[in-house]
């Protein structure tokens, strides 16, 4: 069997994983073995933080709103439970953002949400 010669495609492999490692400290942007080791490690951190990200998110929105609805005298889980039972659909994004641009906007809410709640 004829021996195969690396050449451009395994060059242009290697290219592309070291300039994916560009920034990296000591041997993990020049050497092409622990470069490659870092990325593929990289790659994994990347999507595990993407879905993370969204979890932090929702957290922190829910900590704005409870701190915004018992500044209005209710916790978070009745304003949100009245806000369902009012048939109002605001995602918890745009309530922490009400909550903080728009105080008495959010007071229009919980009052609501509150009298949906006294049904």
């Amino acid at each position: 069997m004829a021996r195969v010669k690396g050449g451009y495609t395994t060059r242009r492999r290697r290219k592309k994983i070291l300039k994916l490692a560009k920034g990296y400290f000591g041997s993990k942007h020049t050497l092409y073995k622990t470069a490659h080791e870092q990325v593929m490690n990289s790659f994994e951190y990347a999507y595990r933080d993407r879905k993370a990200l969204k979890r932090e998110m929702r957290k922190l929105w829910i900590a704005r709103i409870n701190a915004a609805a018992r500044m209005n005298e209710i916790s978070y889980s009745q304003l949100m439970h009245g806000l369902k039972l009012a048939n109002v659909e605001v995602n918890r994004k745009m309530l922490s953002e009400i909550a903080i641009a728009d105080p008495k906007g959010f007071t229009a809410i919980v009052d609501t949400a509150k009298k949906a709640l006294a049904k």
